[in-house]
């Protein structure tokens, strides 16, 4: 009973790690045309960004049948990738987004800190020079601010010049 319980645990935390590299190298990358959605107004209650929910989902679900399968480990890695999904939905789209009829505002340290650092992320309008990629864990504002200052002076990689919302100073090849 430990050791899934210890199971479920590490692979919870490590989906952190795996949705911080997701969300910085694959969404803002090679599947930017799925999660461009989530950084823009949308009216309705889907966007094409869910379908990584989806994807999370399917396989959270493949991995618990595989487990009732006669692997029992990877039921417990299912569950601990479900448990992510869960905890995302609930604070990302709920605290952070407010995508529910009932808006709460975060009033503990930690979640203000979440949203804060999921404000700074929206900041930036197109794929590049974001910061805080994380899901469940977020740097201090302080250091986001720093970030975000950095970035603004870094020169913009030649193959997003042509994302909407970026614009080039004709004088020093800078953002404007």
């Amino acid at each position: 009973m430990m050791f899934n319980f210890a199971i479920f645990l590490c692979t919870l935390v490590a989906m952190e790690g795996a949705g911080y590299l997701g969300h910085k190298y694959v969404m803002h990358g090679c599947g930017w045309w799925l999660h461009r959605s989530h950084h823009e107004e949308h009216l309705g209650v889907l966007e094409s960004n869910d379908v990584y929910l989806m994807v999370l989902a399917a396989v959270a679900i493949g991995l618990i049948v595989l487990g009732n399968s006669g692997h029992e480990p990877l039921q417990w890695v299912g569950a601990g990738v479900a448990a992510f999904g869960l905890i995302y939905v609930v604070v990302h789209d709920g605290i952070v987004h407010r995508h529910w009829p009932v808006r709460p505002k975060p009033r503990h340290r930690y979640l203000r800190r979440l949203y804060h650092a999921h404000l700074m992320h929206h900041a930036v309008k197109g794929r590049q020079n974001s910061v805080s990629f994380g899901f469940l864990y977020a740097p201090s504002t302080a250091t986001l601010k720093r970030q975000l200052r950095e970035l603004r002076h870094r020169p913009l990689q030649p193959e997003h010049l042509d994302e909407p919302g970026l614009q080039l100073d004709a004088d020093s090849g800078s953002r404007a």
